[in-house]
């Protein structure tokens, strides 16, 4: 692999965007011998990225796209590729690519992909605990975990390779992985995409370069994915029973006529979870035992900020959902619980629809309180139906949610929406809202 890198010697590579994916290809490229640009918009970068490195220039501020006339573009997942730069570098020989294109190209090891609008997280590391608890090397990344080019030259052909994919990395991806997996498909990110279509072809290429005898595992019961008809499908379904695919009988995940796992053993809660499962378990059963999967539902606490249990206090029970940035995402959280729910939602406009989810408020939410630039939207699709507030911070939201709260209630931060309105990401989001209600007191 070290001479895969060395035939970058020379090369010049601009990095397009300082974010997570690009951080360690800067070390990673100049040691090979290449001349690296980083491009960012921001006006400064902090020591710890830019130390240790050399062969690197920077090109900072408004102009940073200025002058591409690189051997090699690299650009970030949630940059475009049809900028007037990128185009235009294009036209005059650059070569535009991502980290994850590279990976892919270079990756010894079977790779197992995961996409989706939601619950691509969880079936994500699902799928790589399960093969971990069947005895296999594994690693974890893409748009979860950490970028995996770096560490490319420690994957051996025998390992696996378990990488979540968002619609940002596939949109320009020309490899497919051996296993795909698409969760579901509905509105989102269209604040980025140009239109619902082009977020759908997006995620399609998780499996256009599939060679002939790799499997692609979809969603019966989604309408997009149903329709999808290309290469080795294996569907799971909770509503009906597909031909040699995985679905649920009287308590039971099947595949086939085959028992899999009793959905009694399954930890964490909710019926989207459920599914998760049987989506894990048509992308692994080839290469483990059910008792792997069954291990694994019995020891497996959740993803953190996904429907996570924070505290009861009171006889009122917390739980931070603050990953959620979709409106599928926050229904799929109502339906997990009973009435007695005190949701706070809204956050940074995506342009997705509201209209479904404030049907779903107005069935199973008896407190709303919303915040964020979409607030409004929200409070308009349920239309008066439910009691409801606004708050100036997530903060003031816990302290209104709890002074409502009644015993036996549930609070659940589910925002429906991204948090860029007012959080560095949601990661800080979810933390922040754990912290405020740890911070209640009786």
């Amino acid at each position: 692999m070290e001479n895969v890198f060395e035939s970058y010697r020379g090369k010049h590579i601009a990095l397009i965007g300082a974010g997570v994916s690009n951080r360690p290809l800067v070390k990673l490229f100049s040691d090979a011998g290449a001349f690296v640009t980083v491009c960012d918009k921001a006006p400064k970068l902090d020591v710890e990225f830019t130390s240790g490195s050399k062969n690197v220039r920077f090109s900072l501020g408004e102009d940073y796209l200025k002058n591409l006339d690189h051997d090699i573009i690299i650009k970030s997942p949630g940059i475009r590729f049809d900028l007037p730069e990128l185009v235009r570098a294009r036209e005059n020989g650059s070569v535009v690519t991502s980290e994850m294109e590279i990976f892919f190209s270079l990756c010894p090891a079977e790779i197992i992909g995961v996409t989706g609008s939601d619950g691509k997280t969880t079936t994500t590391t699902l799928i790589y605990e399960i093969l971990r608890n069947a005895g296999y090397t594994c690693h974890l990344g893409g748009n979860i975990g950490r970028p995996l080019l770096a560490e490319v030259g420690g994957i051996s052909e025998n390992d696996k390779v378990v990488v979540e994919l968002s619609s940002f990395q596939l949109h320009t991806m020309t490899h497919s992985p051996q296993v795909a997996v698409i969760t579901n498909i509905s509105p989102n990110h269209l604040d980025y995409h140009k239109s619902m279509e082009e977020y759908t072809d997006a995620k399609k290429n998780i499996y256009l370069y599939q060679a002939k005898d790799d499997r692609l595992i979809l969603n019966y019961d989604n309408e997009h994915t149903a329709a999808i008809r290309h290469g080795n499908i294996t569907y799971f379904s909770m509503k009906t029973q597909p031909e040699n695919g995985v679905y649920l009988k009287d308590g039971v995940i099947m595949f086939g006529d085959k028992p899999v796992l009793n959905v009694s053993d399954i930890k964490i809660a909710g019926k989207h979870n459920i599914e998760n499962y049987m989506a894990a378990a048509a992308a692994v059963l080839p290469l483990v035992k059910n008792e792997n999967i069954a291990n694994t539902a019995k020891n497996f606490n959740g993803v953190e900020h996904r429907i996570e249990f924070v505290r009861e206090l009171r006889g009122v029970r917390f739980y931070n959902d603050g990953s959620s940035s979709s409106p599928s995402r926050t229904a799929a959280a109502l339906a997990s619980f009973e009435r007695d729910i005190i949701l706070i939602a809204g956050g940074y406009d995506k342009k997705i629809p509201f209209d479904t989810l404030g049907d779903d408020i107005a069935r199973k939410v008896k407190y709303l309180i919303l915040m964020g630039q979409t607030a409004e939207d929200i409070a308009r699709a349920v239309a008066g139906r439910v009691p409801s507030q606004k708050a100036d911070s997530l903060e003031q939201a816990v302290k209104a949610a709890y002074e409502i709260a009644e015993t036996g209630d549930t609070v659940i931060l589910s925002p429906g929406c991204a948090s860029f309105d007012m959080f560095k990401n949601f990661e800080q989001r979810g933390n922040l809202f754990k912290e405020y209600v740890n911070g209640l007191e009786q």
